[in-house]
């Protein structure tokens, strides 16, 4: 299944049926009043966030959505049935965007979360609504009210606890494939890795989500590489875990490349905790890396682990670290839900 994170879509709710003109017509009954019943309402949109969606592939086969009009009133005071709602089911992690592509109209995090977007138009008033004691026999039935339309963004933000990111062909996809059941290209080439990914990591009786982004270059928030539009699927997690290739010679200034990009790009990634590793390790002399190793920690002012995720070594300790921070964000969230929901 292809990646798509952005689509444009064509969102309608229905009209509002229209009133009913008539008059009761019975016989033995000589003067019959107005018996027209009110149109239906006419059927909301709806978004739903739901599991087992993470791509936005279906809505460029599809891009318009127009929910069932209400019935028309009929006479005997029927009122019309109303349109049934249209629920465009989204992956979890779904922004919907106004046309300009910036202002956030809904925000679908949790499975089963729903939003009422736009409302159906109401159903038109009867002429049976209008009869008084001075008007026995109106004659005045109202058209349905027209719904609601408008062109929508739909932004796929990824939900994962940890996110990986570091230069082209730091390691990242193979430690993703190492430490979960992901399937990630791998090769010896930058820039393997075209869209982003995620895998479930397990460690001892914890689990939680690692997405793997595609690599950045210096300049990426000005268009570079594939430029910064993936950066936007690690805004919502806890902890990111740079990675820097230490059989490079300038490790220090790889880590300054990506940190600058972070800071260009903004959403608070900049400001996140981050786990700083110094990969592919297995094929260093032990003096090597101790000099990588401290050429890094002077620039980044935090401890770096050694790692390398061909052999494995060092893993666990990356992802106990990652663990850890990602359950103290985790009961960081829960503090604030709970004071949210508070009388």
């Amino acid at each position: 299944m292809k990646f798509l994170d952005e689509a444009k879509v064509f969102l309608k709710s229905g009209d509002g049926g229209n009133g009913c003109m008539s008059f009761r017509r019975e016989k033995y009954v000589e003067f019959g009043g107005p018996d027209g019943g009110d149109g239906g309402r006419g059927g909301d949109v709806v978004f739903e966030a739901v599991g087992g969606l993470n791509t936005l592939i279906d809505f460029r086969y599809r891009q318009h959505f127009k929910a069932k009009r209400g019935e028309n009133g009929k006479g005997r005071n029927m009122t019309g049935a109303a349109g049934k709602p249209l629920v465009v089911k989204v992956p979890v992690g779904t922004q919907v965007l106004d046309d300009d592509k910036q202002t956030v109209l809904a925000d679908l995090t949790e499975e089963g979360q729903s939003v009422t977007f736009l409302e159906g138009g109401d159903g038109g008033f009867g002429n049976a609504r209008f009869k008084s004691s001075t008007n026995q026999a109106p004659r005045r039935a109202d058209p349905g009210w027209p719904g609601q339309e408008c062109w929508v963004w739909l932004r796929l933000k990824l939900i994962a606890d940890a996110g990986l990111v570091g230069l082209p062909n730091a390691g990242k996809s193979t430690f993703l494939s190492v430490v979960s059941r992901a399937k990630p290209k791998i090769a010896d080439y930058p820039f393997t890795t075209l869209h982003p990914g995620l895998g479930v990591v397990t460690l001892g009786e914890a689990d939680f989500v690692l997405a793997d982004i595609p690599g950045l270059i210096e300049g990426a928030h000005e268009g570079s590489g594939l430029g910064d539009r993936f950066l936007g699927h690690i805004e919502r997690c806890g902890v990111l875990l740079h990675l820097v290739d230490g059989t490079q010679e300038d490790a220090a200034g790889a880590y300054r490349t990506v940190r600058h990009e972070l800071e260009a790009y903004g959403g608070g990634l900049a400001d996140k905790t981050e786990v700083v590793g110094l990969n592919k390790i297995d094929v260093l002399a032990p003096e090597e890396r101790d000099v990588r190793k401290a050429e890094l920690e002077a620039a980044s002012g935090a401890e770096v682990l050694l790692l390398s995720g061909a052999s494995g070594e060092g893993v666990d300790t990356v992802l106990a670290r990652l663990l850890q921070h990602i359950e103290a964000a985790r009961a960081e969230r829960g503090e604030d839900r709970a004071a949210a929901y508070q009388p």
